[in-house]
């Protein structure tokens, strides 16, 4: 690496929960952490629109101002906040070299990775158009706002049938829209799925668009597309949840980093470590459970103080 601009002890990736936690720790324990913001400073939680299971806020909070009072925080106590997108990494020995937007190159002692996940979606204009206005990839961060209203999950897999489980506690009607003509998932989640009163399984249908004035109010769907018997269904519904996958953002990371089937970097049980000393790794890209804000957190605060722990230890 011949164009190295600059030494770090501490370089974070990524910018959601996770990160902004371990650049506060990380700062609290003067390790002057650089961080990276990523392609979008705050992670998935900026297109949240209220966030009200994260505790600490009794009447909820937007995405968008817990993702600052984080930054802000991280800021106060030492952490060197940049906006930039790791796009190259070189993890074979230490220090550790991270390319930043093509151009810049730092070396690292330590390296938390924090650069979450991305929802996979249909890829419909009106997913962009409702977005925070009924469209939403998760369903136990979403799900109270749609206490006896009609929603719709997308999917067919174990993912899928979880969050229409979850939502047919909260909500009056929960449509699972399949493009197959059966589930994917174990048989135990088929079971509950298809013995849930409040459950109505789409099979062999897709959905075309949604529609509303001020929000979602309903979607479009085409039942058997390409058959003799094709035809066009609309259901009214408040809520439309994809639960078609995540993708890990580990590509840059995949030729060093142990990665489990799906992409997620997988971490000794019980510790943000992964498979190279003083590479850690927090929040949605080693987590394909729970993917919520506190768990992320709690993940990032591991990760800073396992940094912290291997600096001391290795002297540096």
């Amino acid at each position: 690496m011949t164009n190295v601009t600059e030494h770090v002890r501490c370089l974070i990736i990524g910018s959601g929960p996770a990160g902004y936690t371990a650049a506060i720790y990380a700062g609290r324990s003067n390790l002057s952490p650089v961080l990276y913001e990523g392609l979008q400073p705050g992670g998935q939680l900026t297109t949240t629109t209220e966030i009200e299971n994260f505790p600490g806020y009794p009447d909820g909070v937007s995405g968008n101002d817990m993702m600052e009072d984080l930054r802000k925080q991280a800021i106060k106590f030492g952490a060197d906040v940049r906006r930039g997108v790791a796009t190259f990494v070189e993890l074979s020995t230490a220090p550790y070299a991270i390319t930043i937007d093509g151009e810049k190159t730092l070396t690292c002692d330590t390296l938390i990775i924090a650069t979450g996940a991305t929802a996979q979606y249909l890829g419909l204009p009106d997913e962009i158009k409702y977005a925070g206005m009924g469209v939403s990839a998760c369903a136990t961060c979403d799900g109270f706002f749609y206490r006896k209203k009609k929603v719709a999950v997308v999917g067919g897999g174990d993912t899928a049938c979880e969050e229409a489980s979850y939502l047919a506690g909260l909500a009056s009607q929960v449509y699972l829209i399949v493009r197959k003509p059966f589930l994917r998932a174990s048989k135990i989640m088929q079971e509950r799925i298809l013995n849930t009163p409040n459950i109505t399984v789409l099979f062999e249908h897709e959905t075309t668009g949604l529609f509303g004035e001020n929000g979602v109010e309903g979607a479009h769907l085409v039942k058997r597309r390409g058959k003799p018997d094709e035809t066009k269904v609309d259901i009214a519904i408040d809520g439309f949840f994809l639960a078609i996958g995540h993708k890990p953002n580990t590509d840059i990371f995949a030729n060093y980093l142990e990665l489990d089937e799906t992409g997620y970097i997988k971490t000794i049980p019980g510790t943000p470590r992964t498979n190279i000393p003083g590479v850690f790794a927090a929040g949605d890209v080693a987590d394909p459970s729970y993917r919520q804000a506190i768990t992320a957190a709690g993940s990032g605060c591991a990760a800073a103080i396992e940094a912290e722990r291997y600096l001391v230890a290795n002297k540096l």
